[in-house]
């Protein structure tokens, strides 16, 4: 098995998710009885918030440095908003970020899928670096909820869910979203936000979902496996 370097702390929250999954989805493979070797650095989420692009692109170079010299032989960032930094890291580095809209782009190409509505935070929303591999990459086309909601979507991602709330507001709010989405061509919903699966119920979704965090952790398995 590869050793994968996981990147975390933003937030945390997300982070056990991901180490959690990971480490199941391996011993359902390989049996209980052995588990993959992680090396798992936690970000103080304080440098996501200040917004600084500058010091973000730092310091995740510092820390997948960090990890690779600890032995990772692949970088994992266990959110989706930190992704924005994967561009100016991955070419600073001798080894693979696992990219989580690439992990999302083979879901949707699997289920044919060419325009996706992407919900998350602001930042996830309004950011190239998952319209961008999606686009490059698949040939898929991401629309997002109006300027007048992205604010609300926002809130309801940094202030409730990473905190753990999950309020019956938010769910509604979303589900609204999804279906606006639906309405202006939306062929599946990328719930990019690891807390969004927690608070909306797949099964009563008119359209596909795709959870980031499930496929990011699936694609983590195959590399770990050397699928």
């Amino acid at each position: 098995m590869k050793t994968l370097g996981l990147i975390g702390g933003t937030s945390w929250h997300s982070t056990v998710v991901y180490y959690q999954l990971i480490n199941k989805w391996v011993g359902e493979a390989i049996g209980s009885q052995a588990n993959p070797e992680l090396i798992l650095y936690s970000i103080n989420i304080e440098i996501m918030r200040e917004q600084d692009r500058d010091k973000i692109n730092a310091k995740y170079l510092e820390v997948s440095e960090k990890l690779i010299a600890a032995g990772a032989e692949g970088i994992l960032i266990c959110a989706n908003t930190p992704h924005m930094a994967s561009a100016y890291v991955q070419p600073k580095i001798p080894v693979p970020i696992l990219h989580i809209a690439e992990a999302t782009g083979r879901e949707a190409s699997r289920l044919g899928l060419k325009k996706l509505g992407l919900l998350g935070n602001r930042p996830t929303m309004t950011g190239s670096f998952i319209p961008e591999v999606l686009r490059e990459k698949f040939g898929i086309t991401t629309i997002i909820p109006e300027d007048h909601c992205l604010s609300q979507a926002h809130e309801y991602v940094s202030k409730e869910l990473t905190q753990g709330k999950f309020t019956e507001a938010a769910r509604k709010f979303f589900m609204n979203q999804i279906n606006l989405l639906q309405e202006r061509g939306a062929e599946g919903i990328i719930l990019g936000c690891t807390e969004l699966p927690l608070l909306i119920d797949g099964s009563q979704v008119g359209l596909p979902t795709l959870a980031t965090t499930d496929l990011h952790a699936r694609m983590a398995v195959d590399f770990i496996l050397g699928d």
